[in-house]
């Protein structure tokens, strides 16, 4: 098992990097928004790696940190989730975007993704929802009770204007995840929502 890669960058091509390691070049497939693979021909790169065996294939696949290998693994213990779509997943999202579409239930932002459909995104959201919490809140129950889905509040009255003007419960609450302040009125909630939904 290779679990770590540190070496010079040799080649990279579409979704692959080949990694000098002391002479010897790994071909490892990786996410197209990983730090490694944003960086030059000559270049030192380190990769977190899972090495994925099969009856007629050995692959490796680089991460750039440990927060993506692992999101890598929980990807693939999901029904219809193989190596390649959840590369294809981490290289459309970037971590954190991931897990808040995955703790708020957003099924439909993960169809954006290549090779993931209604019935893959929904699969992925059941089987991982538990697994995935994003920064700032403990767990969507978390967010709910801490007022921001109550329809008292101005929070959870911007979810609704959100929701109104044609954005799913997911991605509004996911955008207003990441606003820090609290107790602000209505109309600012959704003014810089509205900035991250951009």
């Amino acid at each position: 098992m290779i679990g770590f890669l540190r070496g010079i960058l040799a080649e990279k091509g579409d979704g692959y990097l080949v990694i000098d390691v002391n002479g010897v070049g790994y071909y490892v497939n990786v996410p197209s928004n990983t730090s490694a693979y944003l960086k030059s021909e000559g270049e030192e790169v380190s990769v977190h790696t899972a090495m994925i065996v099969r009856e007629d294939d050995i692959s490796l696949y680089g991460f750039s940190g440990r927060g993506e290998l692992d999101a890598f693994r929980k990807l693939i213990t999901v029904s219809g989730v193989g190596a390649k779509v959840a590369v294809s997943i981490l290289s459309s999202f970037t971590l954190e975007q991931l897990k808040q579409a995955i703790a708020f239930e957003d099924a439909k932002s993960l169809q954006k993704a290549n090779g993931i459909g209604k019935k893959s995104a929904e699969r992925i959201v059941l089987e991982l929802k538990d697994k995935f919490a994003p920064a700032g809140t403990a767990d969507p129950a978390a967010l709910e009770a801490s007022g921001a889905a109550a329809p008292a509040s101005g929070r959870g009255e911007a979810v609704s204007a959100l929701m109104a003007l044609g954005y799913s419960r997911g991605e509004a609450m996911s955008a207003l995840a990441t606003i820090e302040d609290k107790d602000l009125t209505t109309e600012e909630y959704v003014k810089r929502a509205l900035k991250n939904l951009f």
